[in-house]
């Protein structure tokens, strides 16, 4: 049931992790009902018959000393639950400093370069520079080989990447390696070659994810009213992007909507075309037949369809000094009219390419990724508070998209199945024990289990990301386990007739080792997951927090339970 919340998340974290749930539920039913059938039998076969009077099985030195442990706890609870709060505490403030990180970059043997170049650049111009980055990580012996693709992205053969839109003034080159940790050095010395090289373009290079993937990792959207003046949300947007400029965590910025572009706009004559029987949309169509071309028909050559296009030659395009000697034809006329004798003017005037909507308003989003070795939430809470200082005219608000959106989306996701998850397991406990003071015991236990969590991720330099969530909820379960096997064991010795705190002392000696075996296996177990990018933020999550959880749950549990049923301790024991 810990699991349960990944299973039915709408998010798109839910769809890469279900399987968890899955596979997680269908091996412990299995092995419940191997344990209670195959396992007993084996047990008959195999285990030889006990030879007289073994002694004490709790008599060993490790036995003894962990009875005294508990019994010390008991007897000072007050001291044992400050001391335990103390180190929440401690955790809760510590966790500050581990990394927070949406999903890992992936471990495959590639990476991408975006090259994004001024709006309005030549997609012949996007080509030979790309040409030239190509010819640059072809030296290199570390790369296996270069695609480029220009004007748009390459077909989404990675589930996690969405190719961009096309844009003639956009390529992006698929580099292979022979050996993945070649990856970040070769982008870090990279980088700083691409901004030489190419100052009038922004080149970011980025490891694929393994987990849902944005290309621009910081996003924030600006939006306007229903009336907003674009160069309103552009001025707006440049106050951000100054800002992430400025700081050194950030690699790059941008906005989606690019750089304005220089136009050449005919200025129609209302009276001037009347006469002439010409309209703008004659105006248009001249323009763009000169200029643009028009497909005329198709040549055949072999397999392949070549367009016939029918324009102007280079000579003529490449200058608008002609424009008004330009002949437009009319529908109703067979002679040509020059376009200058129906236009005012031809001036040039600068234009927005792109102007993107969202819920109908007019929206641009400043963009931007956090150099090699920061997560996003570093550099978003070191310029947080300069963004939150931009004062916003009236009607225009901003709010954040990109990983921080998916992030909150996909924790969010979660609370759909946390409840009925929470629920059942609640009811699974209050029905075991028929009473509402062991569930507290419990519950009461489960938080200290972060004090592991955040000495492991610390430890290990691991960022807590999505799967290390996961991790944690799963925890709980392992930690309820726990306390289940020790307070059931408690039960039974009350039935057997002992005093409550001899009970609870012989519950927790006697299921000492099976805690600690199964621990110690669940830990073991997911070792294998350590050299995985993808699993081991809950690799560590479970280990470390399991392993200290173990060890508060089998002092802890004892306490908290002579604790809520103010159990006296005995003196001389």
């Amino acid at each position: 049931m810990a699991f349960f919340p990944i299973f039915v998340a709408p998010e798109d974290a839910g769809e890469y992790c279900r399987t968890l749930f899955l596979v997680v539920a269908i091996s412990l039913l299995v092995s419940w009902l191997v344990a209670i059938t195959l396992t007993p039998v084996q047990c008959i076969d195999m285990m030889p018959a006990p030879k007289g009077d073994g002694g004490d099985p709790y008599g060993g030195r490790l036995f003894r000393g962990f009875r005294g442990l508990v019994v010390r706890a008991i007897r000072g609870r007050w001291l044992t639950i400050g001391g335990m709060t103390a180190l929440l505490v401690l955790a809760v403030v510590g966790f500050g400093d581990v990394k927070k990180l949406f999903f890992p970059d992936s471990s495959m043997p590639k990476f991408m370069v975006d090259f994004f170049a001024p709006e309005g650049t030549r997609i012949q111009d996007v080509a030979a520079s790309l040409r030239r980055l190509e010819d640059k990580l072809a030296d290199d012996e570390r790369v296996a080989d270069v695609t480029a693709y220009i004007g748009s992205g390459p077909p989404r053969f990675y589930l996690p990447v969405e190719p961009e839109e096309s844009n003639q003034a956009y390529g992006q080159l698929i580099v292979n390696v022979d050996d993945f940790r070649d990856i970040r050095p070769l982008i870090k010395e990279l980088a700083p070659w691409t901004r030489e090289a190419f100052p009038d373009a922004l080149v970011p290079l980025r490891e694929y994810a393994v987990g849902p993937g944005n290309t621009w990792k910081f996003d924030l959207r600006i939006s306007g009213p229903a009336t907003a003046d674009p160069t309103v949300l552009r001025s707006i947007a440049g106050e951000f992007t100054d800002i992430l400029d400025q700081s050194p965590l950030a690699a790059y910025s941008r906005t989606d909507w690019g750089q304005r572009v220089q136009t050449v706009v005919p200025r129609y004559s209302q009276e001037r075309g009347r006469w002439a029987t010409v309209t703008c949309e004659d105006i248009a169509e001249t323009t763009k037949r000169a200029y643009d071309g028009r497909r005329v028909g198709l040549y055949r050559e072999g397999d392949d369809l070549i367009p016939i296009v029918l324009r102007h030659v280079d000579e003529e395009r490449q200058s608008v000094n002609t424009l008004p000697q330009l002949q437009i034809r009319r529908t109703l006329v067979a002679e040509p009219v020059p376009l200058g004798q129906v236009t005012d003017a031809v001036v040039t005037e600068w234009e927005d390419p792109v102007v993107r909507r969202r819920d109908r308003r007019q929206t641009i989003k400043v963009q931007s990724n956090p150099v090699g070795g920061v997560t996003l939430p570093t550099l978003r809470e070191s310029i947080v508070a300069d963004l939150q200082a931009i004062e916003l005219p009236p009607g225009y608000t901003w709010e954040w998209g990109g990983e921080t959106e998916s992030t909150v989306d996909s924790q969010q996701s979660l609370i759909p199945g946390v409840i009925p998850a929470v629920a059942v397991m609640l009811f699974i406990i209050v029905y075991l024990f028929n009473a509402i003071r062991p569930p507290l015991v419990i519950i009461v236990t489960i938080p200290f289990a972060f004090v592991g969590i955040t000495a492991g991720l610390l430890a290990v330099d691991v960022p807590f990301g999505f799967m290390a969530l996961l991790g944690a909820m799963s925890l709980s379960g392992m930690m309820i386990k726990n306390a289940i096997v020790l307070l059931d064991e408690v039960n039974l010795e009350l039935a057997a007739g002992r005093e409550r705190f001899d009970a609870v002392i012989n519950a927790a000696v006697s299921r000492l080792r099976p805690v600690l075996l199964a621990a110690g296996t669940t830990v073991l177990g997911v070792i294998p997951l350590l050299q995985d990018v993808f699993w081991i933020g809950l690799a560590v999550t479970i280990m470390a927090g399991l392993t200290f959880g173990t060890i508060l749950t089998m002092i802890l549990v004892p306490m908290l339970y002579a604790t809520f049923y103010r159990v006296a301790a005995r003196p001389g024991v």
